[in-house]
């Protein structure tokens, strides 16, 4: 499988002018709506606008470092969190 990589490193992977993470929080949404109906319409509208809103104050790719600080999702090619010495 060939994966497309950025030609810049701080050009992210785009569907459209939506980045991985608006996506999956757009697609959460969207499925809770789906399942509880009522109110949930409206939330799919309001999360991913203020997640957006949210996400401008911080730089590219703090949601992929948060999930590795609390130890939801592993960075391959890194040293652990915990490591104080790392020598390439």
């Amino acid at each position: 499988m060939i994966r497309k990589f950025p030609q810049y490193l701080t050009q992210p992977f785009q569907v459209l002018w939506f980045e991985p993470d608006d996506l999956a929080i757009m697609t959460a949404s969207f499925i809770f709506a789906q399942q509880f109906g009522g109110y949930f319409w409206l939330v799919m509208i309001v999360v991913p606008w203020a997640y957006s809103r949210f996400k401008r104050q911080y730089p590219r790719g703090f949601l992929r470092h948060i999930l590795y600080f609390i130890g939801l999702a592993p960075m391959k090619g890194y040293p652990q969190f915990f490591e104080r010495d790392f020598l390439e």
